[in-house]
């Protein structure tokens, strides 16, 4: 039988690829997960000093719970193993993990009593499915951290950090890519409609709460999307899969 954690090694560098791609990371900062269905105690994450536009699926490493690396040679940084453990042992939901620092989405968090409003189509996405992380403790290098991060988030597939970054939660790696793509998207588009000085245009809270609410359409549609963008990749240099 194939093992399935090769698949899930493949979907996670092209995603982190794509994530270079579209100016959703930092450079060598910043970390993806992903636990196999019904695992809570190991998963895989990019590891230290790879700059993602360069990642491949042998590259990653498969970590458990206590910071053991069990498959991969690269650096387990101290943070991604603080956040994505602690996240993978607490959240229902939480077969991929997406940590970043996308530009637009940090900017939101760096502004006072600024939440995601539902004034885009994109952004009804995330209606009432985002929690907020209201202080900055600094750089997370404790479980403790970890353990306070996953409190903040609760069941909520998204993360605003104060001062800090985002963090996406998705039961599959097509739908936490998803979630970013299109969550970057709806902050920029908050922070342009604030340069103008001008008040937002709310979209109604019964509008909002009845727009992408079909969870089969949601997932057709994140792996239609994720599965053409890998085309694009693999057009391109599909290196990543190697």
């Amino acid at each position: 039988m194939e093992d399935p954690l090769i698949q899930a090694r493949i979907d996670l560098a092209a995603a982190l690829r794509l994530a270079a791609r579209f100016n959703l990371n930092e450079g060598i900062c910043n970390h993806f997960s992903y636990a196999p269905p019904e695992t809570t105690d190991r998963f895989l994450v990019n590891p230290f000093g790879i700059h993602w536009s360069q990642i491949t699926a042998s590259d990653l490493l498969l970590v458990d719970n206590a910071g053991t690396v069990l498959e991969g040679t690269g650096e387990l940084e101290t943070t991604a193993f603080c956040i994505h453990s602690r996240i993978h042992m607490r959240h229902p939901k939480a077969a991929c993990v997406l940590h970043t620092h996308m530009p637009y989405a940090t900017t939101l968090t760096a502004l006072e009593d600024t939440p995601l409003e539902p004034i885009s189509q994109n952004a009804l996405r995330y209606y009432n499915d985002v929690a907020y992380d209201p202080n900055y403790n600094g750089i997370a290098g404790e479980v403790e951290e970890g353990d306070r991060m996953a409190e903040a988030m609760g069941d909520k597939r998204v993360l605003f950090l104060a001062n800090h970054g985002i963090i996406v939660v998705e039961n599959s790696i097509a739908k936490a890519f998803e979630d970013l793509y299109y969550l970057e998207r709806a902050c920029q588009v908050q922070v342009l409609a604030h340069s103008t000085g001008r008040p937002l245009k709310r979209v109604t809270d019964n509008i909002a709460a009845t727009t992408f609410t079909k969870p089969e359409v949601a997932l057709e549609y994140a792996e239609a999307h994720f599965s053409a963008l890998k085309r694009l990749l693999d057009a391109e240099d599909a290196s990543y899969a190697n």
